[in-house]
C-alpha cells in the first residue's frame, strides 16, 4: 500500500461560489492517496450542507467556524490537523489538473525542498493562462551604512503568457516565491518557523512565508508538470459579497501592511504610501465598476456618477462591516 505522504489543507480564499467545482477537481485529478482537511469558516448554507455531504460521502475532515476567516487562521487550523510528511495548502476556487500532486511530491522528494509551487494558471479556460511560475522574494537593502532603505522586492514569473508559449522554457528550479493558491510544504519545516503569521491578514502574506522558509534554511522549489489554476471573481454570487468585503476590506489590508513592514524592518517608501492610498482597490475593481456598469444603457455619464455614488457608500460600510466582524469574534 502506498504511504500517505500528503494532508490537503483547502481553505476559503475571497468567495464560496467555487467551493464545488474545485472539491470535485480534486477527487477527480488526485490519483496519489491522500487525506483531506477542509476548513470552512461562515459559508452560506448551501454550501455548508454540501460540504458536510461531501465530508460524510468521501470521510474526508471538515473543521467548520461560524466566522470568515483570515487566510492562515484557516490554514493553521487544518495545519493543526496534519500528521503526513507533506502538507498542501489550497484555496477553495482552485482547480487542479491530471497529475498535480504526483509531480509536487516527486519534486520535493527527488530535491528535498521545503516547499514546492506549481505552474499557477487563472481563469477559463482552465490551464492555458499564466498567473504564475515562481519568482523572487528578498529583501534588497539600498543606500549606506546610516542610511540604508529596506525593501521587500517580489517578481512573478510569467504572469499572463499563454502557457503553450513558453512551455519549452518551463523546468523544475529552484525558486523564491511561492504562493497560496496551491502549495506543498514538508511539514517539518514548521518545527523551525512556527505556524503561519496570522497577523498577515490579507495580503503579502505569501511573500512573509517565503522569505521565512528561505531565512530558516529551507529551499522553494517551481515544479511546472504540477498545473493548477485558480478562478478569480467576478463574477460573484450575493453570497459572496460579505465575504468578499471583509476579506479585502481597508481595515484588514492596512493592519497586513503596517506588519509586514515592521516584521521585516523595511523603509516605509512609496510602494508602501500608495498601497495605503489604493486601500479598496479591489472591492472598486470587482464589485462596485461592475456593478455600475450593468447601467451603461443609461449612458456613460450616468454609470459614471454612479460608480463615484457606490464609492462614498462603499468605505463607510466597509468600515462598519469590520467593526462589526471585531466585536463578534472578540465576544
Amino acid at each position: 500500500m502506498t504511504e500517505l505522504l500528503v494532508t490537503i489543507v483547502v481553505v476559503p480564499r475571497e468567495r464560496f461560489s467555487a467551493a464545488r467545482q474545485s472539491l470535485d477537481s480534486i477527487y477527480e485529478h488526485t490519483e496519489r492517496p491522500f487525506a483531506l482537511v477542509y476548513v470552512d469558516g461562515g459559508s452560506p448554507p448551501d454550501v455548508r450542507l454540501y460540504l458536510e455531504e461531501q465530508a460524510k460521502n468521501r470521510s474526508f475532515e471538515l473543521v467548520q467556524f461560524e466566522e470568515y476567516l483570515p487566510p492562515n487562521r484557516a490554514r493553521n487550523a487544518g495545519l493543526a490537523r496534519v500528521q503526513s510528511k507533506y502538507v498542501v495548502f489550497m484555496d477553495n476556487d482552485v482547480i487542479v489538473a491530471p497529475g498535480w500532486l504526483n509531480a509536487l511530491v516527486e519534486c520535493a522528494e527527488k530535491t528535498g525542498a521545503a516547499v514546492v509551487s506549481p505552474l499557477t494558471c487563472i481563469g477559463q479556460p482552465l490551464h492555458r493562462i499564466i498567473h504564475c511560475a515562481g519568482g523572487e522574494a528578498h529583501i534588497a537593502t539600498t543606500g549606506s551604512q546610516g542610511s540604508a532603505q529596506r525593501r521587500a522586492h517580489e517578481k512573478i514569473y510569467l504572469a499572463n503568457r499563454a502557457v503553450d508559449e513558453v512551455r519549452s522554457r518551463l523546468r523544475r528550479e529552484p525558486t523564491e516565491l511561492a504562493e497560496f493558491h496551491c502549495v506543498l510544504v514538508r511539514t517539518e519545516i514548521f518545527e523551525r518557523i512556527g505556524p503561519l503569521d496570522e497577523a498577515m491578514l490579507n495580503t503579502r502574506e505569501h511573500i512573509d512565508f517565503s522569505m521565512t522558509v528561505s531565512q530558516s534554511g529551507g529551499t522553494v522549489y517551481f515544479e511546472p508538470d504540477s498545473v493548477v489554476t485558480y478562478l478569480p471573481g467576478p463574477p460573484l454570487q450575493w453570497q459572496d459579497i460579505h465575504f468578499y468585503m471583509l476579506r479585502w476590506s481597508d481595515a484588514w489590508e492596512r493592519s497586513s501592511l503596517q506588519h509586514f513592514r515592521q516584521k521585516w524592518n523595511l523603509t516605509e517608501d512609496e510602494f508602501f504610501k500608495n498601497r495605503y492610498k489604493r486601500l479598496g482597490w479591489r472591492r472598486r475593481m470587482t464589485l462596485i465598476r461592475p456593478w455600475a456598469r450593468k447601467f451603461s444603457l443609461l449612458g456613460k455619464p450616468f454609470s459614471i456618477v454612479l460608480e463615484q455614488v457606490l464609492l462614498r457608500l462603499d468605505r463607510p460600510l466597509n468600515w462598519w462591516l469590520t467593526r462589526r466582524y471585531a466585536a463578534r469574534s472578540q465576544g
